[in-house]
């Protein structure tokens, strides 16, 4: 019976395609409500290199970075470059904090490098004033006018990623 049963799972198991790593694409990122999306012909690396030199130029801290690339070439997987780059500057953390609590959830706020399949880059972010609006009820113009502020703030650092 033990013979039985191991040679119907061993055919069982062969009869199953393998499982291979394989790479990883869900596709470029669509537009879509609050987000700005750009293109540039920059490497991934080089795109990475200049988002960090422009937040810092706008006074931006670098306060995470995580992207699966790395880890998932460890185990054997090719996806394409992918960061996430989280932006603050304290004096707006605890200007926001002043005026709502619930708001500071979304900070830091990021930006999405994205490599393409031609090697270039897609340099991605949501609006502050998008990302903070369901808050407004809470912050009224106030923080209103600080998600404004921001906006024009990633706006340039985006301009000098792009550039540079």
């Amino acid at each position: 019976m033990r013979a039985c049963l191991s040679a119907l799972l061993l055919a069982a198991a062969m009869a199953l395609p393998p499982i291979l790593p394989q790479p990883a694409d869900a596709g470029s990122i669509a537009a879509r409500d609050g987000w700005v999306i750009q293109a540039s012909p920059k490497t991934f690396d080089q795109m990475v290199a200049a988002v960090k030199t422009a937040a810092k130029a706008q006074s931006l801290g670098i306060v995470t970075e995580a992207g699966p690339t790395g880890a998932a070439r460890a185990r054997g997987i090719t996806i394409p470059g992918n960061r996430v780059i989280g932006l603050f500057n304290n004096l707006y953390a605890v200007r926001i904090l002043n005026l709502s609590t619930a708001a500071m959830i979304e900070a830091p706020l990021r930006v999405y490098v994205t490599e393409e399949p031609d090697g270039t880059t897609l340099l991605s972010y949501k609006t502050p004033s998008h990302v903070f609006a369901p808050y407004l009820d809470e912050g009224g113009a106030d923080l209103a006018a600080a998600a404004v502020e921001l906006d024009a703030i990633f706006a340039s650092v985006a301009q000098g990623a792009l550039a540079h």
